[in-house]
């Protein structure tokens, strides 16, 4: 058990904490991450103290330097308070008077840990927020470079997973570039929320001391201020909305690992794992394990729990501060380490992982009834309405099916059999090649909008 002699509370405490309570009730453990952005946010308030002439500057200077020098002792790995610290704050606070004396004892003038703790994390998933967003558009090059290496290469298209469409690979590709895109847009969204201040909120309303909010904001980079301060220490919206924007990304993630997974597989054989991004068996030595997007779509969940658990410690919480806050920090950080890896994995599997076989792709998209939707434009092309069209192109699929043909099989003496619209025409209209190209409309799967939709993607990651 770890000592707590020192009693970190005012004279209103006579004995210290239990061993085992101080050991359930420290956050050192995981707040240290944080350090980083409390001294950088201690070095502002301390600033502020000496503009409004709470402090002296000379006391502001000995602050600063102080926090300085933790700050390198700390990136040397000469700083590693422990339990009996309690939180990094605490940890600071102590070192720094070891450093500089008793005006270190000044440097909590006019903040509570409450609004502290609210600043540093706020800075801290600042920079995550940016940080994702890049690797969201690396991600999102990698697949446009697989694109535009793959529009005139075929994939079946599915609905309910039963062979529903042919696609071009590139348009497939091309959807997962629309949901990255959204998650980054998404995440700047949550920014906002995330870039306004509580420093100066206090414990929970405010300070008596004359305080420059503003000025502590401009120099932490905020671009607003808590209007309220009982909302300023109590607010978790902002760790609400980034963890489910950040469940949104893994939910995109994870389809496409659960697609790869199917490709894999010796059922589809669309696509082979190369060495550098799959596993084998300890027993089976054929094997060649999809570890990647299966790790994937199980870390989703762990995203999904942090987002459930936070909104269950909100959704009963009176104002202001409390204790269950505490919990907030853990699912913030591995929420943001399991989104970057997540990320950067996918992005080496898609860049270097797989490779598409594009001639089990082509077969695949011509042994099925996938094109019967195009008989049935034929048809309709040609004046017949299109339910009656529907209609007989089920009762030709259902004659194949008894024939044991493909549509591309039938004779056109049993295509005019079937109705005397059909032309000779008609093997070129079903054919996969004319098949996807033939959806032109705007966003189809048609190659001139796909080499559209791929320019308009490459331009708009150049603006990000």
């Amino acid at each position: 058990m770890t000592s707590t002699n020192s009693k970190t509370w005012s004279q209103r405490f006579e004995k210290s904490l239990h061993p085992a309570i101080a050991e359930f009730n420290a956050s050192i453990g995981f707040d240290i991450q944080l350090i980083e952005y409390d001294l950088t946010g201690s070095v502002a308030h301390a600033k502020m103290l000496a503009k409004t002439g709470i402090i002296t500057p000379e006391e502001a200077e000995q602050l600063v330097s102080g926090l300085e020098q933790i700050r390198q002792e700390y990136r040397d790995g000469n700083f590693n308070p422990g339990v009996d610290a309690e939180d990094v704050h605490f940890a600071v606070e102590r070192r720094l008077t070891e450093l500089v004396g008793d005006v270190g004892k000044k440097l909590h003038t006019a903040r509570s840990r409450n609004d502290q703790v609210g600043t540093d994390t706020r800075l801290y998933l600042r920079d995550q927020i940016q940080q994702i967003r890049q690797q969201l558009v690396n991600f999102q090059r990698v697949l446009l470079d697989l694109a535009e290496t793959n529009v005139e290469t075929f994939i079946p298209g599915y609905t309910h997973l039963q062979r529903a469409q042919p696609l071009s690979l590139a348009h497939h590709l091309l959807a997962y570039v629309e949901m990255a895109n959204r998650d980054w847009e998404r995440l700047g969204d949550v920014y906002k929320r995330v870039d306004i201040c509580p420093l100066g909120s206090g414990a929970l309303a405010g300070t008596t001391f004359p305080i420059d909010r503003h000025y502590s904001a401009e120099l932490l980079g905020f671009g607003q201020v808590y209007a309220n301060s009982l909302d300023g220490v109590s607010d978790r919206d902002w760790a609400i909305e980034f963890l489910s924007a950040a469940s949104l990304i893994m939910v995109h993630l994870s389809r496409l690992a659960e697609e790869i997974t199917l490709w894999a597989s010796q059922e589809f054989s669309f696509v082979t794992l190369t060495d550098s991004c799959s596993t084998g068996s300890s027993i089976m030595p054929q094997k060649k394990n999809p570890d990647i997007p299966e790790l994937v779509r199980g870390k989703t969940g762990r995203v999904f729990g942090h987002l459930q658990g936070l909104l269950v410690i909100m959704k009963g919480l009176p104002l202001a501060y409390n204790k269950d806050l505490q919990e907030d920090k853990e699912a913030l950080f591995d929420a943001v380490k399991t989104v970057k890896g997540s990320l950067e994995s996918m992005t080496i599997l898609m860049e270097e992982g797989i490779e598409f076989r594009t001639n089990r792709l082509a077969e695949a998209v011509a042994e099925d009834f996938s094109n019967a939707t195009d008989v049935a434009d034929y048809l309709a092309a040609r004046g017949i309405p299109f339910r009656e069209a529907y209609n007989l192109v089920g009762k030709v699929v259902r004659t194949c099916l008894e024939a044991g043909k493909l549509l591309k099989e039938l004779t056109l003496a049993e295509w005019q059999e079937l109705h005397p619209q059909f032309e000779a025409d008609i093997y070129e209209a079903i054919a996969p090649r004319q098949v996807v190209s033939a959806r032109n409309s705007y966003g189809g799967t048609g190659f001139n909008q796909v080499k559209q939709a791929l320019e308009n993607a490459r331009q708009r990651l150049n603006h990000c």
